[in-house]
């Protein structure tokens, strides 16, 4: 059944359930909707939390969005329904912040190279490189960088939530102009160029808009004449690469 079809079905059980009531046909829709529950779901990702349980948090916002939907607006379901999902899942972020835990190995690192940047940015009156920390801890560069990312990922996720309940208002993280310091390119230019080399040119580009001009997703997807969603998921596909690099290299 080709997706043109589908759409047609669906904005048919829906139009029942409006009209009628009949929740045999919503519960159809609820049914067949869940695979985009699961898309949103997973750009939550590495944020300490499993991913069915965001699943199971994005599906309230998925029965919302069937129950307020109105088929005479000419808008495809979808469209109305990302959002009521994603807004479902920040709210729940920005509720949930205070028990996000990283995991334990994760910690462990995180704890020991709090430890050494502290005695380094005593001893040199600066923040540590993270060629100086993988140094010091005896940890791989690569490691250094994944613990950082995990560290942000967690603080950023209270951020994260929409600035108001509407669902798709602009997210707080979007509205921070700072540089991302969990990820730090500018710090050390040797392990930037050495991972930098094996991305694609758009990539390379957002990595650089990114964490060298600490320009927000938002701006950076203004910049370049492409979504917000598709800046978020070149810079994990970027990062993902140049961690594979990185620890390559240190190998």
């Amino acid at each position: 059944m080709d997706t043109a079809t589908t759409r047609r079905q669906e904005l048919l059980l829906l139009r029942r359930y409006c009209d009628t009531g009949d929740f045999r046909a919503r519960d159809t829709v609820i049914e067949g909707a869940m695979p985009l529950v699961h898309t949103v779901a997973a750009r939550y990702a590495n944020r300490g939390v499993d991913h069915e349980e965001l699943v199971q948090v994005g599906a309230v916002g998925l029965v919302k969005a069937v129950d307020r939907f109105d088929p005479d607006r000419g808008l495809a379901f979808s469209s109305f329904a990302v959002p009521n999902i994603a807004g479902e899942i920040r709210r729940w972020f920005r509720d949930h912040s205070h028990a996000l835990r990283l995991p334990r190995d994760v910690q462990e690192h995180a704890d020991e190279l709090r430890r050494h940047a502290d005695a380094l940015a005593t001893a040199h009156g600066r923040r540590p490189t993270i060629a100086e920390l993988a140094q010091a801890s005896g940890l791989p560069a690569a490691v250094v960088l994944e613990v950082q990312a995990a560290v942000h990922e967690v603080r950023v996720a209270s951020l994260d939530a929409a600035v108001t309940e509407d669902a798709d208002a602009v997210a707080r993280v979007d509205t921070i102009g700072t540089v991302d310091h969990g990820y730090e390119v500018a710090e050390d230019r040797a392990l930037a160029r050495t991972g930098l080399a094996g991305l694609r040119e758009r990539e390379r580009q957002i990595v650089r808009l990114r964490f060298e001009d600490g320009l927000t997703q938002s701006e950076i997807a203004q910049r370049v004449g492409i979504s917000q969603m598709h800046v978020s998921r070149l810079l994990r596909r970027a990062i993902a690469d140049m961690r594979a690099t990185l620890d390559a290299d240190a190998g």
